[in-house]
């Protein structure tokens, strides 16, 4: 991905025949504190934060950067897009190397994914209340 710069992202709203990706704005502030507060949203991500420290911390618009888009419907904010830089592709720019992921053991989604993928278990561990799961693949472990 081409370094962006300063320049505003995205440069134009991206509207398809129902929603809008756009960048945060003011009027997303409460909806940004509802999400970030929601227990079923960041059961696994760390848990919800308090709507105080909310609050306190996002005193005006959500922050905008490169590749966060807010999903609007109708004028309001239902959702939030990251797409989060990353260089290369690991497979093509490490070959050989192996990957190491944590996740709940909770998240049964995610535990059947790294399974389905050959991810074979390295340890289990207590982090941010709950138990985490560290699996391992490299091109030495076999996949299902």
């Amino acid at each position: 991905m081409e370094d962006l710069g300063f320049v505003a992202w995205p440069p134009e709203p991206i509207r398809t025949g129902r929603l809008v990706l756009r960048e945060p704005e003011a009027r997303d502030r409460a909806a940004f504190i509802d999400l970030l507060a929601s227990p079923e949203v960041h059961s696994y991500l760390g848990g919800p934060r308090s709507r105080d420290e909310l609050e306190r911390e996002m005193s005006g618009a959500p922050e905008r950067w490169p590749g966060n888009f807010v999903v609007d419907l109708d004028g309001s904010m239902i959702g939030q897009i990251l797409l989060r830089r990353a260089k290369g592709h690991r497979r093509h720019a490490l070959p050989g190397e192996p990957v190491v992921l944590t996740t709940q053991t909770a998240n049964v989604g995610s535990m059947r994914l790294v399974a389905k993928l050959g991810f074979i278990e390295v340890e289990r561990f207590e982090a941010w209340g709950a138990e985490q799961w560290l699996g391992m693949w490299s091109p030495a472990t076999p996949s299902s």
